[in-house]
Order: structure tokens, then sequence, then C-alpha cells
């Protein structure tokens, strides 16, 4: 399932000509993120690693407890739409299916690290440690 998804992501991201066209396309699905709640904005939640001031947060799914939902935020719109990207593929997933996740694989068929600066490069991937340690804390923790 989560190589059908990361391929459809690459798919979608080569229909776009070039990369103008990506990076608008991040723009606005960053954009279309849904608003995360000033209350998770908290320390705790904050990607520090990033030069972007991101947050990322997680919770357990209300209709399917053994999965989680993701939140996130970030103050620049290209990283806010990277964001975006790893909320939705991260999001109704269980802690191990996180963990199993080649976000590898997304990162190299995006071809982001030739697009990105290698600092925006090395907080995508805190960004994603982030995420997949917050979904290690819940999965020792059940609910």
């Amino acid at each position: 399932m989560e190589n059908d998804e990361i391929r459809e992501i690459i798919e979608n991201f080569e229909l776009l000509g070039d990369w103008d066209q990506r990076y608008q396309y991040l723009v606005e699905i960053g954009e279309r993120l849904p608003a995360m709640p000033a209350a998770l904005k908290t320390q705790a939640n904050r990607v520090v690693e990033c030069m972007s001031l991101v947050h990322v947060a997680t919770e357990p799914d209300p209709d399917r407890p053994d999965h989680l939902i993701y939140r996130g935020d970030c103050d620049t719109a290209i990283i806010k739409g990277v964001v975006a990207l790893l909320v939705g593929l991260f999001s109704r997933k269980t802690p191990a299916q996180i963990e199993a996740l080649d976000v590898d694989a997304l990162f190299e068929g995006l071809q982001l690290e030739e697009h990105l600066s290698p600092n925006r490069h090395v907080g995508v991937y805190a960004i994603v440690n982030k995420m997949k340690g917050q979904a290690q804390a819940l999965g020792a923790c059940p609910t």
C-alpha cells in the first residue's frame, strides 16, 4: 500500500513540467494544509533542525485508535508543501506502517535533494525523523 502511495505522489509530481511548476504545486498543497491549532505549536512539536519554523504533531485517529493523524505547519511556502505531502503520507497509518515508509524513495523520486539547498534537505529529513519519532512514542504508549 505505502509503495503505491509513494509511487502515486511521484507520478503526480512528474506530470508537472519544470521545477517552477513543481515549486508552485508544493506551494499550492501547502496552502491547502489544514490550519494547525496554536496549542499544538509547542517547543516539543517544533522541528528545531529546520531553518524554517516547522511544527508537526500526531494523535490517535478517533475512528481507528491504532492509526495516527498528523498535523503540521511551516512559515515558508515550499517547505510547508513538503510538510503537507508528509502529513498526507503519514496520516491514517499505524506506527509500524509509518516506520516502514520508504521516505528515501519518495525524496529520490521527487528529486528533492537536487532542487533544495543542502540546509533545507537536512531540515526535510529532520521533519521525517520527528514524525517517525512521534509515531514510535505513541506506538509505545497505546491509548
